[in-house]
């Protein structure tokens, strides 16, 4: 029996396009028609990133300068902010679709710590304004994955992970990262199933973590991040299933010994620890060789094709050169 079943759970699904798809992609077309095949041009114009690449103002703006890391900034055109702060996976707040958009307001966000701990010469415990303040903050436009078969196409802000764990001085001992997600019943209602066990627990491989795309995101579309997109801090891994990127992060913990992450440890025949995005290598329940596009791809357009790592395998392939990656999947 699958182990989520045996709790009364059954993950939802996210492959049927509906009607309302259909309308979300053309609405879509129009919120973005200003930036849809400007590409990195429109980047550098700050009046085409203010129409284009700008939430509805409700949140505090972040200043972010242009990414110089090489693959932050793909060509595709971005996804609609309503669509990506309304179609979320954040099961604290409840299984569906729609649960973090109605739910997530209850979290509070200020006053906000971050504790870095473990294999570290210099343990300690940041604000998020220390984070704020920490490195130059950078606008990264990351293609997302869910292992799910569904994508999204978004324009964070925020700056390399290694920007931050270089400040702790990790020890000879570190060889993985752990990241550790808030879990407060009080204010997020999700924590009452038995989905998981709480709290919210990823990992990764200290190499991973300390590359440069590996994106510690405090913002998206300009503006701070919406609580239901993991405020106030979380990562985000373009290369992996997008279950990899912890949201509202309250540890980080380096470590000797690989960490189980939290699906892993709910079905590990279904998520492995690695977790790369791989056209070749299926879920149990969804093909990974295509995905639909969130907002863009309707009732009857044909879906896409996964790229191998996501599209980042000319950035990334290296750090698994000689790997199994069916055996580590």
């Amino acid at each position: 029996m699958h182990p989520l079943k045996d709790r009364g759970f059954q993950h939802p699904v996210a492959s049927e396009i509906t009607p309302q798809d259909v309308w979300r992609s053309r609405r879509q077309w129009l919120q973005t028609a200003a930036v849809a095949g400007a590409g990195l041009a429109g980047l550098s114009s700050p009046a085409a990133r203010a129409q284009g690449l700008a939430g509805p103002g409700k949140l505090p703006r972040l200043s972010a300068g242009r990414s110089s890391v090489a693959g932050a900034l793909v060509m595709d055109k971005p996804t609609s902010y309503d669509d990506l702060t309304h179609y979320n996976n954040f099961y604290e707040f409840g299984t569906d679709k729609s649960d973090p958009g109605r739910l997530a307001d209850s979290l509070q966000t200020r006053p906000w710590t971050v504790t870095i701990e473990g294999a570290v010469q210099k343990p300690r415990t940041f604000g998020i304004d220390d984070l704020l303040k920490l490195a130059p903050l950078e606008e990264r436009i990351y293609r997302l994955r869910c292992v799910e078969g569904w994508s999204m196409v978004i324009p964070w802000i925020g700056y390399s992970l290694s920007q931050l764990l270089r400040q702790v001085e990790p020890t000879g001992n570190a060889k993985y990262v752990e990241f550790v997600s808030q879990a407060n019943p009080a204010q997020m209602p999700g924590l009452r199933s038995g989905v998981l066990d709480w709290p919210y627990r990823e990992g990764l491989r200290l190499d991973e973590a300390m590359h440069p795309l590996t994106l510690l995101a405090m913002g998206l579309y300009g503006e701070a991040l919406p609580k239901q997109n993991g405020a106030p801090v979380r990562v985000v891994l373009p290369w992996k299933y997008g279950f990899k990127s912890a949201k509202s992060l309250v540890k980080i913990r380096l470590v000797e010994q690989q960490p189980v992450s939290s699906w892993t440890r709910a079905a590990p025949q279904e998520y492995g620890f690695f977790s790369n995005v791989n056209p070749h290598v299926d879920h149990p329940r969804w093909s990974q060789a295509t995905e639909r596009r969130i907002g863009e791809d309707g009732l009857f357009a044909r879906k896409r094709p996964t790229l191998m790592f996501n599209g980042y395998e000319a950035q990334v392939g290296s750090l698994y050169a000689g790997m199994d990656l069916k055996k580590y999947y």
